[in-house]
């Protein structure tokens, strides 16, 4: 969801930057915020503390982030394309899709950022969006580990109606923003779409192919057996989510 779906990645960095600067720390880098993207909040602290190394406890951190966060995430808005590409999925007379939101934001996150936006989270059922604090995920498997795009499947599988065949894996696809997402898409043998914000793609530039075959390295040898080959085909990678091309995916839109 988080700058894939929403403007939050910039927000993020504004709300990040602004206690980093209150310590006379340097802005987060790009190098830095790839390792955060995706990432389950505890995990990501983590991984930002090791950086920043603030004089401050991580409690302290959150505290004076949330500030920010109150005062930001009530404006976020939709992405490019992301309007056009969700009423279309979610279209009443579309036949053979069935989408979910499954979003690393927890619920007290989510909410600050969708409250103002329920006209576009509408589109993903109630009982078919899983959050990062979701108490049917195993904590610490979070991605890059595929179960959060696994246990979303399950919710369509269990909501499906009467006599339709459960949905399987390699009949899905998975839209992502971040390195961490394409990994736990790919590691839950799940076909990728990748729309990387264009600091990622610079941070990045070089590593595109074993990015989209899921062989990043951001979960070491876990889950490995449905992790991708370079060039396979089942991931690519967009500039934008405008005029996405359904037909390429076998989707009949309704005009």
């Amino acid at each position: 969801m988080d700058g894939l779906l929403l403007d939050t990645e910039d927000l993020y960095t504004l709300c990040v930057n602004l206690v980093l600067d209150k310590y006379g720390r340097p802005p987060i880098p790009w190098s830095v915020k790839a390792k955060l993207q995706g990432r389950p909040g505890p995990a990501a602290t983590k991984i930002f503390s090791d950086w920043a190394k603030l004089p401050i406890s991580t409690e302290e951190y959150m505290a004076q982030l949330h500030v920010f966060h109150n005062q930001v995430f009530p404006t976020t808005k939709p992405l490019p394309g992301v309007v056009d590409l969700l009423a279309k999925l979610s279209h009443p007379d579309i036949e053979n899709v069935h989408i979910a939101l499954a979003t690393s934001s927890h619920k007290s996150n989510y909410e600050l950022k969708t409250a103002h936006l329920g006209y576009l989270l509408s589109k993903f059922p109630d009982d078919r969006r899983v959050l990062g604090d979701d108490a049917r995920l195993q904590p610490g498997r979070g991605k890059p580990l595929p179960d959060i795009f696994l246990l979303a499947l399950k919710t369509i599988n269990d909501s499906l109606p009467a006599g339709e065949t459960p949905i399987t894996p390699e009949e899905c696809l998975v839209f992502e923003d971040s390195v961490p997402g394409v990994e736990a898409g790919r590691r839950a043998g799940m076909r990728v779409v990748w729309v990387p914000h264009k600091k990622l793609k610079e941070e990045v530039a070089g590593r595109e192919e074993e990015i989209l075959a899921g062989r990043a390295g951001e979960a070491g040898e876990v889950d490995m057996h449905q992790v991708g080959e370079i060039g396979d085909g089942w991931a690519e990678e967009l500039t934008t989510l405008e005029a996405f091309p359904f037909k390429k995916y076998g989707i009949v839109v309704p005009s």
